[in-house]
């Protein structure tokens, strides 16, 4: 590889990195009613813990190109969070502290499978269908996390904003296009060059001033440990955490298999892989408690931008995410980047759900289409993605820990995808 393309593939995970990012920081900030300064301090401390988690992956990990992002995952649960607290008598403030210790004990939990390499004895649990089934509900809850994101209201009219929404559509079609009827540099270029184009356009057309910008004066600033306080410890969110614990496994073990399946000629030490992978996850949850920002995982929707992109390679990642982690110390480096559109950030991040979709999709099949595995695929997924479209107010009066899970359709989906496999076995 020459140095112009080592320099555009580290642009390229860079502008990705920065793009998984973005988003969900301010979903979160605004579901908590946050100010302006606490989302831009949220978003400089979230890139942080994006950078560094991706880079001790990559290098100590699982050594896969994988990014670390905020989970969608995780943002199910903070906002179910939100809802609930309220009725428990605790302030948004007083969530934010619970989440924190949730997030410590999902940390714990995972380093201890890590180092003891215990969580090999869970791989008998994610059979391909439980890993399509999860690939499968995460890929369409986070869709409705990206076109929402596609969407902005008008600051006037308080409608639908039809301007940034179409160049929205028009970002998304141009990275399909791209990807898939370009060659050479153009096709392995198409997150980039659609983001990029994307940037430009609303910037033409006066609509690129949307994102929030950072708002500190320094010059440097170091992420701050416990902005939201110090963690509460509580009975619900540790029962929550403790299960959440097999779907973070889940995620891991999914991500891995798909970049396995993206990558050529990797050396198969799935195990070990693994190990570390989760190992790592539990230190990446701990920091992710300690300053305050959504939990961040491995992403399996990195697969999908891998095979757009056909970037292998583990140092142009690993040059990306110390990056990453160098801009996120200056608040106006931060602030500059942050003004990325977040249409065009969701619309990128969609057109790689579709090679999510496809791994899902070959998870699924690998096993024949009979009764049984029908029956599974189809319970589990009717479950999982319906109760994404359940009134929230339909788990009030239940206990606290059951409405945690019962409003979780990735959880949902993905616990019965397990216990059926495990309790209906195949005719041999």
């Amino acid at each position: 590889m020459n140095t112009k393309n080592k320099y555009l593939s580290v642009f390229q995970w860079f502008i990705y990195l920065l793009a998984n990012s973005i988003a969900l920081p301010i979903v979160i900030g605004n579901v908590f009613q946050l100010s302006v300064a606490e989302i831009s301090d949220l978003m400089q401390r979230t890139f942080f813990i994006v950078g560094l988690s991706s880079f001790i992956q990559g290098k100590f990990g699982h050594k896969y190109p994988i990014v670390d992002g905020p989970a969608g995952s995780w943002v199910s649960i903070f906002v179910i969070f939100a809802s609930i607290g309220t009725q428990q008598g605790l302030t948004l403030e007083e969530t934010l502290r619970t989440l924190e210790w949730g997030l410590i004990v999902a940390g714990l939990l995972l380093l201890l499978l890590g180092i003891t390499k215990w969580v090999q004895h869970f791989l008998f649990l994610f059979s391909p269908i439980v890993t399509g089934t999860f690939l499968f509900i995460l890929a369409t809850q986070l869709s409705a996390v990206f076109l929402k994101g596609m969407v902005l209201k008008d600051s006037d009219t308080g409608h639908i904003d039809v301007v940034s929404f179409i160049l929205a559509i028009f970002t998304f079609f141009f990275i399909i296009l791209l990807s898939s009827k370009a060659k050479g540099w153009l096709k392995n270029y198409a997150i980039l060059l659609g983001i990029l184009a994307g940037w430009v356009v609303f910037l033409i057309s006066g609509k690129g001033n949307q994102s929030v910008s950072i708002l500190s004066t320094d010059i440097i600033k170091l992420p701050e440990i416990f902005p939201w306080g110090l963690p509460i410890i509580t009975g619900s969110v540790l029962v929550t955490a403790i299960l959440f614990t097999f779907l973070l496994i889940s995620n891991t073990f999914a991500a891995i298999t798909a970049a396995e399946e993206e990558i050529p000629n990797n050396k198969g030490q799935f195990r070990d892989r693994l190990n570390l992978g989760t190992c790592i996850g539990g230190v990446s949850h701990l920091f992710s408690a300690v300053f305050s920002t959504i939990a961040v995982v491995p992403l399996p929707a990195t697969s999908g931008f891998v095979r757009l992109t056909k970037q292998y390679r583990i140092i142009p990642f690993l040059f990306a995410c110390g990056i990453m982690v160098m801009i996120s110390l200056f608040p106006s480096v931060v602030g500059l980047l942050a003004s990325l559109p977040l249409p065009v950030a969701s619309a990128a991040l969609l057109a790689t759900l579709i090679e999510m979709f496809g791994i899902a999709i070959r998870s699924l099949t690998k096993q024949p289409l009979n009764d049984r595995n029908i029956t599974i695929i189809g319970t589990a997924l009717l479950f999982g993605i319906g109760i994404m479209f359940v009134p929230d107010d339909i788990f009030n009066g239940l206990p606290y820990s059951i409405q945690h899970i019962g409003k979780n359709g990735l959880l949902i989906g993905t616990l019965l995808a397990i216990l059926f496999e495990q309790l209906w076995k195949p005719n041999n």
